[in-house]
């Protein structure tokens, strides 16, 4: 049996995050009062009681889903949880990743984290949307004929893509989506053009800030969101990282890498059960296990230890 841990990214957050773990689990909570001491600011009332338009924010939302998902993974070491055999994270969630595998400390991680949140807030300009039931290969050609920047930022699954770009280059992709033919355009409450051209300027200085961190080889094969390629070295992470920021989110083709190299046994570690939908979009045959309650976590331990 191969088992792969998959980290969720922004858009998985939610008020009481963690929290039941924490509770429940004297690591876990360590985890939270470890960011709390290093960030200087009361992480645990924001994540676990909001407000939620706060937790949203870019620079609360990276931060609260790195530390809970480090948490959940802090539970599931704790109860003696076996250990994956690759990892991966959709976004953000590759830090998680990354750190999971051991190939960054948490300190580290949490600043890079928390850095990142800030450039990302701070690069606010454009907006994104989500494209239902259109073939990938005619959202690109939708979005090459648009007069303003806009790109495919997320390619999630086979019917669930994402734009991302200037407000008037998404507002025309969503049109030509709909006469193209797309089941459903759903705008994104969202603060910036993440994963497109228009991140460039925050992934410039992100890059500097990777490469001033002592990496390590990952433990477990890290299967990364540029090139939905297995990364087995330290020296690969900074620059895959730094590009990630500007670059489509290659999460189908992860997940298909994961399969072809014998994936079985699917874990989402951390808030929400966003990644176990996408594994389910990929085959309805594959059952994922969610971590996301002290429930869920023990109901995914009982499936995988005898």
């Amino acid at each position: 049996m191969r088992s792969v841990w998959l980290f969720p990214g922004q858009g998985s957050q939610a008020v009481g995050m963690g929290r039941a773990l924490a509770e429940q689990h004297p690591r876990a909570m360590a985890c939270f009062e470890r960011a709390e001491a290093r960030l200087g600011w009361d992480l645990r009332t924001l994540a676990w009681e909001g407000p939620e338009e706060r937790l949203t924010e870019t620079q609360h939302a990276q931060v609260a889903l790195f530390v809970t998902s480090a948490a959940t993974v802090e539970a599931w070491r704790s109860l003696g949880g076996p250990e994956p055999d690759v990892v991966a994270g959709h976004s953000l969630g590759e830090y998680s990743a990354l750190w999971a595998a051991g190939a960054i400390d948490f300190d580290e991680a949490l600043d890079l984290v928390a850095r990142r949140g800030q450039l990302m807030a701070g690069a606010a300009t454009g907006t994104m949307a989500a494209v239902l039931g259109l073939p990938l290969e005619s959202l690109e050609a939708v979005c090459t004929a648009c007069a303003e920047t806009v790109v495919v930022a997320n390619d999630n699954s086979a019917d669930q893509l994402v734009l991302s770009g200037t407000p008037a280059g998404v507002a025309e992709a969503c049109e030509r989506a709909r006469e193209a033919g797309a089941k459903r355009v759903v705008p994104l409450t969202v603060s910036g053009a993440f994963h497109s051209p228009l991140m460039e300027v925050a992934a410039e200085p992100l890059a500097r800030a990777l490469h001033t961190v002592a990496w390590q080889s990952p433990r477990v094969p890290v299967v990364t969101n540029v090139d939905a390629q297995v990364t087995r070295t330290a020296e690969a992470i900074p620059d895959r990282l730094a590009r990630q920021l500007a670059s489509r989110v290659r999460w189908a083709d992860s997940m298909r890498t994961l399969r072809d190299a014998g994936v079985t046994t699917w874990i989402e570690m951390g808030s929400g059960r966003v990644l176990s939908g996408l594994v389910k979009r990929l085959d309805r045959s594959l059952t994922p296990l969610a971590t996301d309650t002290p429930e869920r976590l023990a109901e995914a331990l009982a499936a995988l230890v005898p």
